[in-house]
């Protein structure tokens, strides 16, 4: 009893030592998250999506400003209008069926049926769904974090308690060799020891590669140095709403997309309007407005020019009914996930609240083992047990230890994944 309250101490020591880490240097799985995050490559796009965007707005804006076309043109006809009558004595001059004509015409748009405003709506909307993709690809990096962190919590906890193994082995082994001395003991006890010490350190150097790789990993992600002095900061009260409502960048990335396909629809509605525009132009050419002059000379003319083109009524019910079903499929693909999202979250909080019952026996397991493993050493110094069963003891309280350190690990991963199931902050 006494070796286990000294061993509830070392944990309590260990986990006040985490805490205080956390304000000294120590790494939180909040600081990885976010390591993690500003390092992914995918983060440049923001600012180049917003970029294109700010061009694109730009653009379509300009639309608006008078627009300015200069023609030039050179014919030959093979007629010309002529004045069918025959005054005698009057020459009437005819049109030279050579035809210069330079002209330089301004158009001012007063109503183009919601058309730029459509396609301004179109490309800020755009913009928002390409945001929202990267938001998706960057939420998908908490799970890849949570498990490179929760894993290297889980070795680096197996290690220390491979140590305290070890140690129970060593004073077991100590004992044994001291009974071999005085002849109550054979060799081959100390032998069987040994062995176990040797597995104890063989198993130490897969966790310790183990978890050499999974610092790599993490370091290699977050772009911050994490090696074996790094010390990682173990949460406490992570909290599991099961009715959390859901908050995931997916959600945000359907709802951009009905709201894309709203634009289009509009902007199907505003190919179809009439437009209604100034015009100006001005020009010099052979013949003038004067058709029956064959001078060059100057001319201009405005006015108020309307434009209907019944085109796309062709496609309308074709391009409408292509924007209903792409609709009805977002629909049915968030269905989907959102189904696919609450069985996974319902799953997670099932092995969360057995992880909880586990850890409550784990302590009564492992006082109770403790306890097994006192009076198997008693045994041993008098001759009732073998060595096997000391070992077989010694062994049985360590796996009790490592399977609380398994469950708890196990509780605050699943709690985190399930944090990050849901979306939740």
């Amino acid at each position: 009893m006494r070796k286990f309250k000294m061993f509830g101490y070392s944990i309590s020591m260990v986990l006040l030592f985490a805490n205080s880490a956390a304000g000294q240097g120590g790494l939180s799985i909040d600081e990885c998250q976010q390591k993690a995050r500003a390092n992914y490559p995918d983060v440049k796009q923001y600012g180049l999506l917003e970029l294109s965007a700010r061009y694109d707005l730009s653009s379509l804006s300009k639309l608006y400003l008078p627009q300015v076309s200069f023609n030039a043109q050179a014919s030959y006809q093979s007629d010309v209008v002529r004045v069918p009558i025959d005054i005698p004595g009057v020459d009437i001059p005819s049109q030279s069926r050579e035809q210069y004509r330079a002209t330089l015409d301004v158009s001012q748009t007063l109503w183009d049926g919601g058309s730029v405003a459509s396609q301004r709506r179109l490309t800020a909307l755009s913009n928002e769904l390409d945001k929202e993709g990267v938001d998706v690809a960057l939420y998908a990096l908490r799970e890849r974090v949570n498990n490179l962190f929760f894993g290297i919590l889980m070795l680096g906890e197996q290690l220390k308690q491979l140590d305290i193994l070890n140690d129970d082995l060593q004073n077991g082994h100590r004992m044994v060799e001291a009974f071999v001395r005085s002849g109550t003991a054979m060799q081959s006890d100390a032998d069987a020891v040994r062995v176990e010490i040797l597995n104890t350190m063989q198993r130490k150097a897969e966790l310790l590669s183990a978890r050499a790789a999974y610092l790599e990993m993490l370091s290699a992600m977050t772009g911050a140095k994490i090696d074996t002095s790094t010390v990682f900061v173990k949460p406490v009260d992570v909290m599991v709403d099961r009715v959390a409502a859901l908050a995931r960048p997916e959600l945000a990335l359907f709802d951009r997309q009905l709201a894309l396909f709203d634009a289009r629809q509009d902007a199907v509605a505003a190919k179809n309007m009439p437009r209604i525009s100034l015009f100006l132009q001005g020009g010099y050419g052979k013949p003038g407005l004067n058709m029956l002059s064959d001078k060059f000379d100057f001319f201009a003319l405005g006015g108020l020019r309307l434009t209907w083109n019944f085109g796309g009524l062709y496609t309308r019910k074709n391009e409408l009914g292509a924007i209903a079903a792409g609709r009805n499929l977002t629909d049915v693909r968030r269905e989907t996930f959102v189904f696919n999202v609450e069985l996974q979250s319902s799953k997670l909080y099932g092995e969360i609240e057995k992880a909880r019952r586990l850890i409550e026996l784990d302590d009564e397991i492992i006082s109770l083992r403790a306890e097994v493993k006192k009076a198997s050493e008693s045994k041993y110094r008098n001759g009732v047990y073998t060595v096997n069963d000391l070992l077989r003891d010694i062994n049985a309280e360590s796996l009790a230890r490592q399977a609380k350190i398994v469950h708890e690990i196990r509780y605050l991963h699943d709690a985190y994944n399930f944090r990050a199931t849901r979306g939740m902050d």
